[in-house]
């Protein structure tokens, strides 16, 4: 069975993940929301749905957000497991029960997330106190029932929650050099408009400290999605 994987921008795709993917032969679909692609009308046909980012919010009026929800909702009541990264992540906070609303303040660039205290957040991260992610977002998801909060910053309270085999990030661990450039060339205008944010880097910094943290969060990445490939079905 094939992992499906939505994106719904052009400029944020799978990065690192799907190289981490093709390394262990788990076969997987692009299935790209922004150029129109049809939504699978059979969520058991995938063996999981990954959510990956982009600029829209999960409460604005657009023709595909209902039918995402529902398809969230429907892997989950199914065991099938669902992973999402920031716009993916509140599409499943909002799927399955939480709200999505404006952040204290506009978080984009590089910046520390601390670990939960708790065997949940060990399974999915290891055991660091804390960790340097990527963050590009101006809004935030509160934790649906039955969810456990894994991660927090300081300025989101919520930066990610697991719900048994289920993941929802509101950070970026799936970042590359070239996503890297790519956000900071065509959100020049967001952050020039959002510079007095404490939580916002100029696009030059950003770009220098990428030989610092990539390394890391790319360490970080593959023991997130390690945990979570345990919970596709076995392969025959």
């Amino acid at each position: 069975m094939t992992i499906a994987i939505f994106q719904h921008a052009a400029t944020e795709g799978p990065g690192y993940l799907a190289r981490f993917l093709d390394e262990r032969a788990l076969p997987w679909q692009l299935i790209r929301i922004d150029q129109g692609d049809a939504l699978p009308e059979d969520v058991g046909a995938w063996s999981g749905l990954v959510f990956m980012g982009g600029p829209m919010s999960v409460n604005d009026d657009l023709p595909w957000i209902a039918s995402v929800l529902a398809l969230i909702r429907d892997a989950v009541a199914r065991d099938i497991p669902v992973l999402g990264h920031c716009l993916g992540g509140q599409l499943m906070a909002k799927a399955l029960g939480g709200k999505v609303s404006r952040n204290g303040v506009k978080e984009i660039g590089w910046g520390e997330v601390s670990v939960a205290d708790n065997s949940e957040a060990n399974r999915w991260f290891g055991k660091p106190e804390s960790f340097t992610a990527f963050h590009w977002h101006g809004e935030t998801f509160s934790l649906p029932a039955g969810a456990i909060q894994l991660l927090s910053s300081k300025h989101c309270g919520n930066q990610a929650f697991s719900l048994g085999k289920h993941l929802a990030l509101q950070c970026h661990i799936e970042m590359t050099e070239s996503m890297v450039r790519d956000w900071c060339a065509l959100g020049a205008d967001e952050i020039t408009s959002a510079a007095a944010s404490p939580a916002v880097q100029p696009a030059s910094l950003m770009q220098e400290q990428m030989a610092r943290h990539l390394p890391g969060l790319r360490q970080r990445a593959a023991q997130v999605y390690s945990h979570w490939v345990q919970g596709l079905p076995t392969r025959p």
